[in-house]
């Protein structure tokens, strides 16, 4: 019976296999059958108008042959305009126009697909790829989509643009056919008179002389006027701006000029894709001398400082800056050339996630080191503790810091580790800590303990190395053991070695006042007194307890606080060094 309830059920999983088989196999066929129905191709026109700027880039090339049969191909006109005559005309009207201050947008900022810009907020039909003025009155010219007689889209000439040109009668020439001999007018290069390639030479060294006298005569007078502007940083912004400025107005002036004496629509389109060029260079240029500038005047200023991994850092950035640039430019240059770099796009942002997911380390160090080039928490000869580790800072590495400990090891801390890390730095301690307990034997009696009060804070008001603010001494405890006194107080010192010297001198002032008080510190509680005990000292007891019962009878004793005429007498009252110390400056 289990035997053939498994044969069962091996039969059902073999024909649900199977039939799962089948269902996948006929999706998968449905799904090729439409993408290759989606993917049919639209043959190709033999005069380009799938696509806008081939539409544009035909109409170019007709008028450049004097193909004028062959432009009427790429203008929709209205219906009553039907006669050949009368189409070659309107052609030849339409070019006048453009070379008469007419404008067509450069090939390669129109749009190459079928479809045309779908977000430039015209009807997903229409495309605007330029506009004539004549007689000031201008009129934008559009491309439409239309079929051709097999019902494939193409784009035309818009019936609209075209009619509103019909009507448009031309009576002057353009200026620089009027001011140019005929002999240039009757040879031509590449469909334009060679008189007009002659003046589009001239036009662009005059541009760029006129674009010369302008901007260094504007930035004379800023420096004239703004005396700031002769000094870093102005002076070299200034002198980064200076080229690019040049080049970026020399374009403006040849176009604009371009236009006025009417150079041909077809000389203006050759010269587009060289005008756009020329911008992406100007800026890139503007670029390149700015991060050499930053770039340089940073490193002075690190240099200044004696920051040296401050200079590694910003060479670091300035080439990142640089490749950047390059790169950038690059992918301008080649779009504005009309070469698709989406792929190269896709390609090069994946290379770069690759290359981040190799070199997070990297990349993580790098930018720690950054950070702390930037907020400067610690610096070079430092000394100061990061995690565990506490020692003097050796080196700001563009990977790593460098510690030396006080075992004289020298210990790497990767900086994506050390920026991260909780740093305290002892080097911008403005005060260092005096911090003790001092316990006394519980036969102290509380006379001796106001005593002891007194004079050990003595002993820190009139101390010039103790910041009286909150320089205390109180009485906080009677353990098993002692009777123990708490000291806080902030001593000035301008590094370790010197708040240890000062704490020292303290502290040798503080046994003085104990040995004074007639009572000692206390021993630990396993202390076995033996009848040698010198004990207590009866006399200094009753010289301690007498100046205190001297203090109640004048109404002076300055527990529980000092008052301030009282501070005020012993401020700076004790020398420091003590007086005996080699340190002490002699007297001649």
């Amino acid at each position: 019976m289990i035997k053939t309830k498994s044969i069962y059920g091996l039969l059902f999983i073999i024909a649900l296999l199977f039939s799962t088989s089948n269902i996948q196999a006929q999706f998968s066929l449905n799904k090729n059958e439409g993408e290759e129905q989606k993917k049919e191709k639209i043959p190709e026109d033999a005069l380009g108008r799938r696509t806008p700027s081939g539409s544009v880039a035909g109409f170019i090339d007709a008028m450049a042959n004097r193909d004028y049969t062959r432009a009427i191909e790429y203008l929709n006109f209205p219906p009553n305009i039907n006669s050949l005559e009368e189409q070659e005309h309107i052609v030849k009207i339409l070019q006048r126009l453009f070379d008469q201050k007419g404008n067509i947008q450069p090939i390669s900022l129109i749009s190459d697909e079928p479809t045309g810009k779908t977000d430039d907020g015209l009807n997903p039909k229409l495309e605007k790829v330029g506009n004539v003025k004549p007689d000031n009155e201008s009129i934008d010219i559009f491309l439409e989509q239309q079929e051709d007689k097999d019902g494939h889209p193409i784009w035309l000439f818009s019936s609209e643009s075209i009619a509103a040109v019909s009507s448009v009668s031309i009576q002057n020439s353009p200026l620089v056919e009027q001011i140019m001999p005929n002999i240039l007018e009757r040879y031509l290069w590449g469909g334009v008179p060679i008189g007009q390639w002659l003046v589009a030479l001239v036009l662009i060294a005059l541009s760029y002389l006129i674009s010369f006298l302008i901007i260094s005569g504007l930035i004379y007078l800023v420096k004239k006027v703004w005396k700031r502007a002769n000094k870093n940083p102005i002076s070299g912004i200034l002198d980064a701006l200076r080229l690019p400025l040049k080049l970026y107005m020399a374009l403006w002036v040849f176009v604009g000029f371009s236009r006025e004496l009417g150079l041909s629509i077809i000389l203006r389109q050759r010269f587009s894709t060289l005008t756009i060029i020329t911008a992406i260079a100007a800026i890139l240029l503007l670029f390149w001398r700015l991060s050499d500038f930053l770039g340089k005047y940073s490193q002075n200023r690190m240099l200044m400082r004696g920051n040296a991994t401050g200079v590694s850092v910003v060479l670091f950035l300035q080439r990142i800056a640089k490749i950047s640039i390059i790169i950038l430019g690059i992918i301008a240059i080649l779009g504005s050339i009309g070469i698709d770099v989406t792929t190269g796009l896709a390609a090069l942002g994946i290379g770069g996630i690759a290359l981040a997911l190799g070199a997070q380390k990297t990349i993580e160090n790098f930018v720690g080191s950054v950070t702390l080039i930037a907020d400067r928490p610690i610096r070079v000869g430092d000394y100061c503790k990061v995690g565990d580790i506490t020692g003097t800072v050796e080196n700001i590495g563009i990977r790593s810091t460098r510690i030396r400990t006080l075992d004289r090891t020298l210990v790497t801390i990767p900086n994506g580790t050390f920026s991260s890390d909780t740093i305290e730095n002892y080097a911008f301690r403005d005060k260092f800590k005096f911090y003790d307990t001092l316990s006394f034997r519980k036969e102290t009696t509380p006379d001796q303990l106001r005593f002891l009060l007194t004079e050990l804070r003595k002993v820190l008001y009139a101390h010039p190395k103790v910041y009286e603010d909150p320089a205390r001494i109180r009485f906080v405890g009677v353990t098993a053991n002692s009777m123990d006194l708490e000291i806080f107080a902030y001593l000035e010192a301008a590094d370790y070695s010197g708040f240890l010297a000062v704490k020292e001198d303290v502290m040798l002032r503080m046994l003085d006042v104990v040995n004074r008080s007639g009572t000692d510190f206390a021993f630990p509680s396993q202390t076995v007194y033996f009848g040698r005990d010198a004990g207590l000292s009866k006399e200094k007891s009753v010289k301690a307890e007498a100046e205190v019962k001297n203090w109640r009878e004048e109404n002076e004793m300055p527990i529980p606080e000092f008052t301030r005429e009282q501070i005020e007498a012993l401020r700076n009252k004790l020398n420091y060094p003590p007086e005996g110390s080699s340190n002490i400056e002699k007297k001649n």
